[in-house]
């Protein structure tokens, strides 16, 4: 493996798209805050050398197939294209992986990683090392979009305004799954602040305990729930109750 030739023929990659474009950075943006993310979990994790450039390269290309998502349809929404299974096509069924990595010794942890890093539960994985990978990239993914919605503009991210999205409702079928103690379905976000606690509830899907230590380091909890004014008083009251059980629940699993 060599993390910084990767490096070089992803940015190659990029040149196909148009940097300008607020989404298009976003996501690059996004894309190396993973890399270091997956650099961090796999240091902290004591993990061999080997595997923490694999983090990193997975890191790298795991969103690979957002790039294309973004200049075709002009938004993140998983009904226009399934970006994982887009990135895995590229990558392993057009063989555009040899661009990054000249060995093949590797590809089936990355495929699966790459592949399964967004669904919505993590299961069925039975090689161990390629599932220490894909936990690894959710963890990453889940950090850094942290970071993503704490210093991007809410516009890029929402389609809406911070003051828009805080006047908005929290559906009753979002708030009960949030008390479930689980990952919100895409299929229940009706309203920008939907997707606002569905961002905030992948903290119930986090898979290593120095994850957790990583999110009380940044305050994530507390800095996300603060992002929007919450002019609409019953979700104000909602997101008093949110902001603790998640506040209780990220300090319990970081213990």
């Amino acid at each position: 493996m060599d993390l910084s030739h990767a490096v070089r023929k992803f940015e190659e990659y990029l040149d196909h798209y148009d940097r300008d474009d607020d989404k298009i950075r976003l996501k690059i943006t996004h894309t190396y805050g993973v890399v270091e993310y997956s650099r961090k979990i796999a240091l902290r994790l004591g993990l061999p050398e080997e595997d923490v450039e694999l983090a990193q390269i997975i890191g790298l290309l795991h969103d690979i197939g957002r790039f294309e998502q973004i200049k075709r349809f002009d938004s993140f929404e998983p009904a226009t294209m399934d970006h994982a299974e887009f990135g895995v096509r590229i990558l392993f069924e057009e063989g555009m992986i040899r661009r990054f990595l000249e060995k093949g010794d590797w590809d089936q942890i990355i495929e699966t990683a790459v592949a399964r890093h967004s669904d919505f539960r993590l299961e069925g994985i039975q090689d161990a090392r390629a599932l220490l990978h894909a936990k690894i990239i959710r963890d990453a993914d889940k950090l850094d979009n942290c970071r993503v919605k704490l210093t991007d503009p809410v516009e890029t991210f929402m389609g809406a305004t911070a003051e828009e999205v805080g006047h908005m409702a929290i559906s009753p079928a979002v708030m009960e799954q949030f008390r479930k103690r689980e990952s919100i379905l895409s299929s229940l976000r009706e309203t920008k602040m939907d997707y606002w606690v569905s961002y905030l509830a992948y903290f119930f899907d986090i898979n290593f305990k120095v994850s957790f230590e990583m999110i009380r380091e940044e305050q994530y909890v507390s800095r996300l729930v603060e992002r929007i004014p919450y002019a609409n008083p019953e979700t104000a009251e909602q997101m008093k109750e949110i902001s603790e059980v998640l506040e209780r629940y990220v300090r319990e699993e970081a213990l």
